[in-house]
């Protein structure tokens, strides 16, 4: 891979007094039509393992040391900055890579995806650059798919003594076509190998759905491809839940992950003072904001969990986190034998060890388990606590338990997030934004078109305020018990849509048993885990059109042609057809006309019967978009723009066919 031989391309070395021990530079260049430019580089580092901040390193007695007992490591690098540093807003902006991608840009600059940003396109309308970010990515997951571009982490393996460790390792995987092959990694990821494929104790097991029992695959009908792959001459039956058990050894000390950006982000916040790397730059940063979407935000609640908010000298790290669709969950970030990609879903990655007590910033008690404990409780103890958002769309109330982080264990009343943060959810949106004119991928609806990065900008410049002028964020929306606003799936007043049928299943958080060493070391000894009860989880109610009630209701929402949901389903060509389809939500255009409803026996008013003309339709929408940029949930200069989507929307919904 190209940075695994940057050494043999260097430009530049720093040698520097922290953490973060060389710096060495692979790519410079400018970026086209902006006053910006790019830099690739890698970052090594070498950590004490006996101070007490890299005490929370799962495994770190175990990693191998250089002759000053130092821990090497080293991660892929890029930033993104302005050339002078008078121009930028002194705010580092540091994204945690999802699977090794660069997602910001797209998310905040309505731009393509790119793995490696350095063209003009690469940058949609430039919105971060011009607000004067300084952008950030750093490699922590040491087994991304083998792609040169992707963001990796480069970590030693435990050993004990000189003698590998070894441990037991859950491959679980479900296809959506019949296939022979399987790898045991999730997601093209690079997999713990079989430590002995001869193993005639090793049980292949498939279930219907979660809640089955397990049944044993004969063994003779099955073999190991390689060490990290399985093969079935009759092939895996799409829809179903594959489960293989083994054991693995030379487990990666994941948990380097979340210390090389704690040490980067402290490094380039107080250490870095005219180094070669970012030059004057480095002096102009007053302040860090760490983003992650989906597995980088459970990511980003992992690092405040375990204490990595604090550096190796007690300096707080990210004076700003937001984590974006993370719902309840956690994850495998600093545990052994830990796969970083998996997640939870309500039919995907299913009883990983993801969504975990706790799941509110404050603590709470578990009375079954007689835990108590709060996500900020080290941050708070510390005194490192950052001001906090957490976003979440419809999907992750019936996909990833969001409502945990805001209710009480028994999901019977409310609960109040810390002063410093704010929890919004994006009403009506799926887990990624959404696109128009929507289209079907393996779903039996149509995917939910809300595209909800117009509010994610608007957000962004309020955090920035909060952390520089101390002007506090617009307040959080989301849904609450009190308010009837949040209920059990069985309570949601959905309207009576022909074919269409609410989910049989949503995700819960369960209290799982890793072994008696898990949570204290993070050594995981059972394998499926023990499952107890699970937590108590809500989802927003919907008003008579099946819009939800609550949250931050965009201008399409509040004047709706259509219903968006958080669910969509399995199509049946892909087997489970009950089963809810990971991260997906639903659209279901509105009738235009009264006949047309009635002919299809449609419980919600028809376009004809809401609006009496597209002038009057967009109308309400321009006045709900302004008072949105009234409340800080939307910036006045993408009204424009909202207007154009609305308008397009009801020429492709209501006008003439």
């Amino acid at each position: 891979m190209f940075l695994r031989i940057c050494v043999l391309a260097l430009a530049s070395v720093s040698m520097l007094p922290a953490a973060v021990r060389k710096i060495y530079l692979v790519e410079r260049s400018d970026v086209p039509g902006h006053k910006y430019e790019r830099i690739v580089a890698k970052a090594h580092f070498a950590i004490d393992p006996k101070l007490p901040a890299n005490r929370i390193i799962r495994d770190i007695d175990y990693a191998p040391a250089n002759e000053q007992g130092f821990v090497e490591f080293s991660a892929d690098l890029c930033v993104i900055k302005p050339r002078n540093p008078a121009e930028g807003n002194g705010t580092l902006l540091f994204e945690v890579s999802n699977r090794g991608r660069k997602g910001i840009l797209g998310t905040f600059d309505f731009a393509p995806s790119s793995l490696d940003p350095k063209n003009a396109a690469d940058f949609g309308d430039g919105f971060l650059l011009k607000q004067g970010y300084t952008l950030v990515w750093l490699g922590w997951q040491p087994d991304v798919p083998m792609n040169d571009e992707l963001m990796r982490l480069y970590a030693p393996i435990a050993g004990k003594n000189g003698q590998p460790i070894s441990g037991p390792v859950r491959a679980q995987w479900i296809v959506d076509a019949r296939v022979t092959t399987h790898s045991l990694a999730d997601r093209r990821h690079v997999a713990y190998p079989v430590a002995n494929p001869d193993d005639t104790s090793l049980r292949l097991t498939v279930q219907d759905t979660r809640d089955a029992a397990r049944r044993e695959i004969p063994r003779a009908a099955w073999r190991f491809e390689d060490r990290t792959s399985v093969s079935m001459a009759d092939g895996f039956e799409p829809g179903k839940i594959y489960e293989l058990v083994y054991t693995a050894q030379d487990p990666v000390l994941v948990g380097l992950g979340p210390t090389a950006i704690r040490d980067l982000i402290s490094f380039l916040k107080y250490e870095n003072a005219g180094t070669t790397l970012l030059g004057e730059q480095s002096r102009s940063l007053k302040r860090a904001i760490g983003f992650g979407t989906s597995q980088s935000g459970r990511f980003l609640r992992t690092f405040l969990y375990f204490g990595f908010n604090r550096d190796e000298k007690d300096r707080k790290v990210f004076d700003g986190v937001w984590a974006h669709v993370a719902g309840g969950g956690r994850g495998s970030f600093n545990h052994r034998f830990a796969q970083p990609s998996r997640d939870g879903h309500p039919f995907m990655n299913l009883f990983y060890p993801t969504d975990l007590f706790p799941f509110t910033d404050l603590d709470q008690t578990d009375a079954e388990t007689g835990l108590t404990d709060g996500l900020l409780k080290r941050a708070e103890q510390d005194k490192v606590t950052p001001k906090i958002f957490y976003t979440n769309g419809s999907y992750e109330y019936w996909g990833r338990s969001a409502s945990l982080i805001h209710t009480s264990v028994d999901g019977r009343k409310d609960f109040a997030p810390a002063a410093g943060t704010r929890i919004y959810l994006l009403a009506g949106t799926q887990h990624g934004a959404g696109s128009f004119p929507p289209r079907k991928s393996g779903t039996q609806h149509l995917a939910n078109a809300n595209d909800y990065r117009y509010l994610m900008r608007a957000l962004l410049v309020a955090m920035n305020a909060w952390l520089k002028d101390g002007k506090e964020p617009p307040a959080s929306q989301y849904p609450r018990v009190d308010k009837d606003e949040l209920v059990t799936p069985g309570a949601v007043q959905f309207p009576k849509i022909q074919g269409v049928e609410l989910p049989e299943r949503i995700q819960q958080a369960w209290r799982a048993d890793y072994g008696p060493d898990f949570r204290t070391q993070g050594v995981v000894t059972r394998e499926p885990p023990e499952l107890g009860t699970a937590f108590p989880t809500r989802v927003p109610q919907v008003d008579r059109d099946g819009n939800e009630t609550a949250g931050i209701r965009l201008p399409e929402i509040q004047v709706p042609l259509a219903t968006y949901t958080g669910w969509n389903l399995r199509h049946p060509s892909i087997g489970a057809p009950n089963e809810i389809y990971s991260m997906v939500g639903s659209f279901f255009p509105f009738a235009r006309t009264r006949a047309d409803r009635q002919k299809s026996k449609d419980p919600r008013p028809s376009v004809e019967e809401r609006y009496s003309s597209k002038q009057e339709y967009l109308g309400k929408i321009q006045r709900a978009a302004g008072s949105l940029v009234q409340s800080g949930y939307l910036l006045s200069e993408d009204l424009p723009k909202l207007q154009e989507r609305a308008s397009n929307m009801w020429d492709r919904l209501a006008g003439p066919k």
